[in-house]
């Protein structure tokens, strides 16, 4: 039975504690050349990725639940390194990293399992899942043959193989090469009876299984012939960064893709992502990857399915399905029907016979003949005859439902437990920070620090602090001129503040994280104090030597003096790590209790610094709900301590998007960009199981200002579906 084969590939089975009673049954599990074996038959699997922390245990069973009624046989999910391991042998499994949890929910469910350990898995996710605090352990250099680092790896791992390395073995010479290597034999000497497979490892040692990651697989051939053709990253849509456009797959290309990989011999295929889920928290990595993780998945964000994709994917794994026979168990005759249309046709004896019709013209419909039957093609298409005769599918014909989704507006309603639970209007608390540091210094240097190096992560947050004369008799100030700031920075963003007075902000971008500025700022006779917050917003993920690229300032100056430039980048700066509400954790319920916060009848507006507190009802109704940010400016965002995540409505370029995206050719992740001009992120998903009836803690964190009284909670409402034509 499917239920009781709960790990298939293991990439790979974490802590033998919690999977190893499921594992035992998946010691049947061998292949050949066409297919994974199980109990001795030929499997042809449809895989979707659901990362369980990317969403919350109360979501996982329906997450599970669309997903095996959208036609996949095999739930698919890295293990992340960094969320289970936050410091040197402290193990956490709790709440979102419920991981024995999760395996229970798939294997209730009837389905398979594949764990991806890594330990590396990159994902967009904070450091590519790998702990900050590994980085500063004497000597290691991450995924190469390092011995700290595979020390620390065999104690978080019972078994381990390396995840998309051969992107960037090569910058690691023969070290590279040699951990390649290491990792194969490590995961080999196990003897756990089942397949192992390397993603992206073209020189993964037999009997290793190296797959495919693209957005096309079907020219893909494993590197023995002994093996099948796997497929472990379809990207059905793409991540979004802060700053950036929104990327959108259409679902006629994706259906094409994966139906040219099973027409070309492909046998195992997974959607990366199915669900793409939430970055809650500091988990994005990037930098600059948005809180949302939508990826434009078959199943959104918020648990939806996405019609019509979801439902046009449902429809080509019934097809597909349909020719599972003929498939596993006859060599493909290839015929050619014209210069871009071609057929592979699976056929036996007995009369079994599937056939896949495509139309590789990215322009133009055809119309081809095929056993003294004509067909059809519209271009870029494939066609599914389960029987070699009747077209039971074609990639490019959308019969699926389709829907719109509203996001529904409510406002944020008092809770009857406010401490003001007399007064009809919400109340607010604020806690305004000091600009520069608090409390006592934590160092004191001349220059310039990497701010990586000195949070290790334990922030987004560091303060640079330091003050400067100026003389009374400054030309600028006698004509009431303004002095330019100049700033470089190895990333990510950063607030100036000169005598407490918000100046100036400025960042890079998902493309470029260093970054120049240049502005206007206003000095007084006499002493002025320079504050800088330099934060970071989501660390390096991926890349050759990936751990060592920094962040922070590098230089400061000041223009428009008599004495000329004015250079403060070797002058003596006071350091200060994180902000004061996160030392005195302000975002935890119970701990903000022992806080003075002050109660204002109306929240100030465009105030930077401040963090807010309301105490709210949930919203009505059991839709999804998301927290509306458009009116604020950057921060972070709790519910009842839970983290919402960052939060950041910067606008997208105006240009270079798509008012309709035409399927046809090549695919990539500009293709279909929508969201000019508009914020990048303007929702932020808040499951609805942080919610108590009434009695909600919200608290913000808002670095530059922004309007409180217009956030709102909007309800994920999908509207009425209707047939596509």
């Amino acid at each position: 039975m499917a239920s009781s084969v709960c790990t298939l590939l293991i990439l790979f089975c974490f802590g033998c504690l919690y999977i190893l009673p499921f594992a035992e049954a998946a010691n049947n599990v061998t292949y050949d050349s066409r297919s994974l074996i199980i109990d001795g038959e030929r499997k042809l699997l449809i895989l979707a990725s659901i990362h369980y922390p990317r969403s919350v245990p109360a979501m996982w069973p329906g997450l599970v639940k669309t997903a095996k009624e959208g036609g996949v046989d095999v739930i698919e999910t890295y293990v992340f390194w960094n969320g289970h391991e936050p410091s040197p042998g402290n193990y956490y499994f709790g709440g979102r990293y419920d991981l024995p949890k999760f395996v229970k929910i798939v294997q209730d469910a009837g389905m398979l399992l594949i764990l991806r350990i890594g330990p590396f898995v990159a994902a967009e996710w904070n450091f590519g899942g790998i702990p900050v605090w590994l980085h500063y352990v004497p000597g290691t250099v991450f995924r190469t043959n390092n011995e700290p680092f595979k020390h620390y790896m065999q104690n978080f791992t019972t078994l381990i193989v390396e995840n998309e390395y051969g992107y960037y073995e090569a910058a690691y010479g023969e070290g590279g090469k040699s951990y390649a290597q290491w990792a194969a034999k490590m995961a080999l000497s196990q003897n756990t009876g089942v397949p192992w497979i390397m993603c992206q490892q073209w020189d993964a040692p037999e009997p290793v299984i190296n797959t495919c990651n693209s957005f096309y697989c079907d020219d893909f051939k494993p590197s023995y012939p002994t093996m099948p053709k796997i497929w472990t990253e379809n990207w059905p849509g793409w991540f979004k960064t802060f700053g950036g456009r929104d990327p959108h797959r259409p679902p006629e290309d994706v259906a094409y893709a994966v139906a040219r990989f099973f027409q070309k011999g492909g046998s195992v295929h997974n959607y990366y992502m199915y669900h793409g889920g939430t970055n809650f928290g500091r988990t994005s990595g990037g930098p600059f990857i948005t809180t949302s993780y939508d990826y434009d998945a078959p199943i959104d964000e918020y648990g939806l399915p996405r019609f019509p994709k979801w439902g046009h994917l449902k429809e080509l794994h019934r097809a597909i399905k349909l020719c599972e026979r003929a498939l596993l168990n006859n060599k493909p005759t290839l015929v050619h029907l014209g210069s871009k249309q071609e057929a592979d046709v699976y056929e036996d004896q007995s009369g079994t016979c599937a056939a896949f019709i495509a139309n590789l013209d990215d322009k133009n419909e055809k119309t081809v003949q095929f056993r003294n039957v004509s067909y059809t093609l519209p271009a870029w298409s494939v066609s599914i005859l389960p029987d070699c005769k009747n077209v039971v599918f074609n990639t490019a014909k959308v019969g699926s439902q389709t829907s719109t989704i509203k996001m529904v507006p409510e406002l944020l309603q008092p809770s009857i437990v406010s401490p003001n639970k007399d007064l009809k209007a919400l109340s607010w608390e604020i806690f305004v920070e000091k600009a520069g540091s608090w409390g006592e210094a934590d160092f004191t240097i001349n220059g310039f620090v990497d701010h990586i190096n000195t949070t290790k992560d334990t922030t987004d947050y560091l303060w640079h602090t330091t003050s400067i004369f100026v003389d009374e008799n400054e030309e600028f100030l006698k004509q009431g001129k303004k002095s330019t700031l100049l700033i470089e920075s190895k990333g990510h963003a950063l607030h100036a503040f000169v005598n407490g007075i918000l100046q100036a902000s400025a960042s890079g971008n998902g493309t470029v994280s260093p970054f120049k500025f240049k502005g206007l700022v206003s000095l007084k006779a006499g002493k002025n104090d320079i504050a800088i917050l330099s934060m970071t917003v989501g660390l390096q993920n991926a890349g050759s030597f990936y751990e060592w690229v920094g962040a922070g300032l590098t230089s400061v100056k000041l223009k428009g003096l008599k004495n000329g430039t004015m250079d403060l980048s070797n002058t003596k700066w006071t350091y200060k790590i994180g902000l004061e509400g996160e030392h005195l954790s302000l975002y935890d319920t119970y701990a903000s209790k022992n806080v003075n916060w002050t109660r204002v009848s109306e929240p100030p507006k465009n105030q930077p610094l401040t963090w807010y507190k309301a105490v709210v009802d949930a919203p009505p109704g059991n839709e999804p709900v998301a927290l509306d940010m458009v009116h604020m400016g950057k921060g972070l965002a709790w519910l009842n301590g839970e983290q919402i995540g960052r939060y950041w409505p910067r606008k997208a370029p105006r240009d270079k998007c798509v008012k309709t995206c035409d399927y046809r050719g090549k695919f990539n992740p500009d293709k279909c960009n929508t969201g000019c001009g508009k914020p990048s992120q303007r929702w932020y998903h808040v499951p609805r199981s942080w919610f108590k009836p009434s009695g909600n803690v919200l608290v913000m964190f808002e670095e530059k200002g922004g309007d409180p009284t217009q956030i709102r909670f909007s309800r994920r409402k999908l509207s009425t579906l209707w047939s596509c034509s």
